[in-house]
């Protein structure tokens, strides 16, 4: 098994700027990297989340070597600020999100995640609720290839899905290198250096499968309400819908959107509740790219929390005002 290198350790951790008795968030435990050297670096504590019950399995030896500065919680993201309540956790001095697969899940057969080992067609995060397999041989044809196109960002959607539905008809679709022969089979061979024709596909599949996209939006207003005024936000995305979504809400969140037309009537806006130091993502080095390809395509952002109120709370209390 592949030993899960975190993505730009060391400018997360400079971005986070860990001190002694500060409290952190690492929203995407995996399999500690980031939570470890934060503790490491100071005498702070960290609430780790995975909604991945093999991440919290996993965690035990942290947990004992931490102790008690490390504490562990269940579940999705999004419902980070409810988890932090839940163990008695205020407001923190920051934030962290990996928003990519660790590399055991990819290593790990079983898991369906990746198609470089054939294993089951699961890739659910939780390992509850319907798998990929229920939804490559249940939904319309018009459904899957919707998925693989918005999702994966796949031109040859509609092609591939018509495959899968021609496939599915003669037998059920239950391993991952039968949807990746499958796809092979109506995409033409890649040049060198080009991804798997596969690789889109199934990116679009396990999105969809988790409700990731629908997550980070969530997790990014939760994280906003949790952070104190001064508290770090930062965020490491992989793939342009990710970042997109990350973008678009620190752009927004920090006052710097697009202005209103000045022929319009001049409409009363929520204060920023971030500051964004700069525009332009981080990108990882040269070097770590070469030793962790991983880390290619991987993007860091990071903003400050302002002392507005939350937009969730500004949205409430402007409601009960009206």
């Amino acid at each position: 098994m592949t030993l899960h290198q975190p993505v730009m350790l060391q400018e997360v951790v400079e971005a986070l700027k860990p001190e002694d008795n500060a409290t952190f968030i690492d929203a995407t435990f995996g399999r500690g990297g980031y939570t470890g050297r934060i503790l490491d670096d100071a005498q702070c504590h960290v609430m780790a989340i995975d909604r991945d019950p093999d991440a919290i399995t996993a965690a035990q030896p942290m947990i004992a070597k931490y102790a008690p500065r490390l504490t562990l919680a269940e579940g999705p993201f999004s419902q980070l600020a409810d988890m932090a309540q839940a163990k008695g956790i205020g407001l923190v001095d920051g934030v962290v999100f990996d928003l990519g697969l660790s590399s055991p899940q990819l290593d790990e057969a079983e898991r369906g995640f990746s198609f470089r080992h054939d294993g089951p067609l699961d890739m659910r995060m939780e390992k509850s609720g319907p798998d990929a397999a229920d939804f490559i041989n249940d939904a319309s044809e018009t459904e899957i290839a919707r998925v693989i196109w918005e999702y994966g960002e796949e031109r040859a959607s509609r092609r591939i899905a018509r495959a899968i539905v021609r496939a599915r008809s003669e037998a059920p679709i239950t391993r991952t290198k039968q949807l990746a022969a499958i796809i092979h089979s109506v995409m033409p061979r890649p040049k060198p250096g080009q991804i798997d024709p596969a690789t889109r596909s199934f990116q679009g599949i396990r999105i969809h499968i988790n409700g990731e996209l629908d997550e980070i939006e969530q997790a990014l207003d939760a994280a906003e309400q949790q952070l104190k005024p001064g508290g770090r936000l930062v965020v490491v995305s992989f793939h342009s819908l990710e970042d997109r979504i990350v973008k678009n809400f620190m752009i927004k969140r920090s006052g710097q959107g697009p202005r209103p037309s000045r022929h319009l009537p001049d409409v009363e806006t929520d204060a920023p509740t971030f500051t964004l130091p700069k525009r332009k993502p981080i990108a990882p080095s040269d070097d770590e790219i070469q030793s962790n390809p991983r880390a290619r395509s991987a993007k860091l952002r990071v903003v400050i929390r302002t002392d507005a109120a939350s937009s969730k709370a500004a949205a409430i209390e402007n409601k009960e005002s009206a």
